[in-house]
């Protein structure tokens, strides 16, 4: 069940509340046609950014401002991606195939990408045969959906309950992004971009880290530093 009460529209990025499972979502949709979503990780002295504040700061003095951020992907310590990450058709990390423990490395992973062709969300092992151009990609797991199939882990009973945020491919020009507003399971996750967001192919981002940022909904997370951010910017 899709609520208006904080619809909410910046340009081409729209702003919705949702419920489902008798969870709360905040759900958030790009359309490509319309806007450029980029991702950002350092600043020009090679320094990471770390928050929606800095990065908009940073964006600001090049006359840009932040219409719409989230945390994009796994990272380390020092800020640096787990897992592949292509910004301005610039590869910051390589891809991660390498098994290990955490959720980044259950298998399914996935990589949620923009090429010449659109927008899409692929299980890591495809990434290497790949033969489009690559303008934007980060790499986490576990992969949300493939095909419309639910990760096969994934248990409808789990108590594995934790804030979590996603992002999902409609087609190749509608790309939406969901974060919750309570703690939720994967498969309540996974199946709110499956039945309710209509889409085949998402991807987790994280949990605990989380984090919005949404002007229109007064909304700028700042729960801990943050490695890779995906948004969308607008001239002042």
């Amino acid at each position: 069940m899709i609520l208006l009460s904080l619809g909410s529209t910046a340009h081409a990025v729209d702003f919705r509340a949702v419920v489902h499972a008798g969870k709360r979502f905040t759900v958030c949709r790009v359309d490509l046609k319309k806007e450029k979503l980029q991702l950002f990780l350092k600043d020009d002295q090679g320094q990471p950014l770390k928050s929606f504040t800095t990065l908009d700061a940073w964006l600001q003095k090049k006359g840009e401002k932040l219409a719409f951020a989230m945390n994009a992907g796994m990272y380390h310590g020092d800020m640096s991606p787990v897992g592949l990450c292509i910004a301005n058709g610039n590869q910051l990390a390589p891809v991660n195939l390498a098994n290990g423990e955490g959720n980044f490395f259950l298998k399914p992973n996935g990589v949620f990408l923009i090429s010449d062709q659109g927008a899409k969300v692929i299980r890591s092992e495809e990434y290497p045969a790949l033969k489009e151009k690559v303008e934007l990609a980060t790499q986490s797991g576990p992969l949300l959906l493939r095909g419309g199939v639910v990760h096969p882990v994934f248990n409808p009973n789990s108590k594995n309950v934790l804030f979590r945020n996603g992002v999902g491919v409609a087609s190749p020009h509608e790309v939406i992004f969901a974060i919750s507003e309570e703690i939720v399971s994967f498969h309540e996750l996974a199946t709110l971009f499956r039945d309710v967001l209509k889409c085949p192919d998402a991807l987790f981002l994280d949990g605990t880290v989380s984090s919005l940022f949404a002007p229109p909904l007064k909304r700028n997370d700042k729960k801990m530093d943050l490695g890779p951010m995906i948004g969308v910017t607008i001239k002042p």
